[in-house]
């Protein structure tokens, strides 16, 4: 799992990256949750879902945000972590031309910013957001979402309220040809303490749904 640092706006972007065999396999980013509250690439939710799809085949690159550990720069409440990941998404579009999908994940904080993304790159193919912070942040710039995708919620956590998350699931699902799935994990947490396992299964499961509908490279 090779260290790369990739150019963002701010200056460097620390990553790690892995390749995987066929050259025609889709690519995933990874995003992890809020800076200031001590996320980073090595979260372990976020590191589960960069195992996850490594697992099943993809081009899988997880990064710090800007002003985290060695990546450059200071955060910047949303807008300059987007701009993070579109160069980070840059970077893996040129290692990869032949991808055949190209997917976000993000966790909390890091999930916002992965559906910012959504919205900017029409490129992307799908998405996996794990408690989405629908209390805390803006969502209406997902008028109208434009792929579908999975998220995931504990029903005990604490940070993130499931009728926020619900009410976005709604919102979304009304759009035509749309359709994101909800995973509700039963005494998870907003970390998923001891529930990992289950947050990686229907993750891992979701993509496999996905792979069987499409003729892609994902491993089967």
């Amino acid at each position: 799992m090779p260290e790369v640092i990739i150019n963002g706006a701010e200056g460097r972007i620390e990553a790690r990256y892995h390749h995987g065999s066929n050259p025609y396999a889709p690519t995933a980013l990874i995003l992890h949750p809020h800076p200031e509250q001590g996320g980073t690439m090595n979260n372990k939710v976020t590191y589960a879902l960069f195992r996850t799809f490594v697992n099943r085949g993809f081009n899988t690159l997880r990064f710090n945000f800007r002003g985290v550990e060695k990546s450059e720069g200071r955060f910047s409440h949303g807008e300059g972590e987007l701009s993070d990941a579109a160069s980070v998404l840059d970077w893996m579009q040129v290692y990869n031309p032949n991808a055949s999908q190209c997917w976000v994940a993000g966790f909390s904080f890091g999930a916002w910013i992965g559906m910012q993304l959504l919205m900017r790159r029409p490129e992307l193919d799908g998405f996996i957001s794990i408690s989405p912070p629908a209390n805390m942040y803006d969502f209406s710039f997902l008028a109208p979402c434009p792929v579908s995708g999975l998220i995931v919620q504990g029903d005990a956590d604490q940070i993130v309220t499931k009728l926020s998350v619900d009410e976005l699931v709604q919102k979304l699902s009304l759009q035509k040809n749309i359709v994101v799935e909800k995973k509700i994990i039963e005494g998870a947490d907003h970390f998923f303490t001891n529930k990992l396992d289950i947050l990686v299964r229907h993750v891992d499961n979701y993509l496999v749904t996905k792979a069987q509908g499409k003729k892609t490279s994902l491993r089967a």
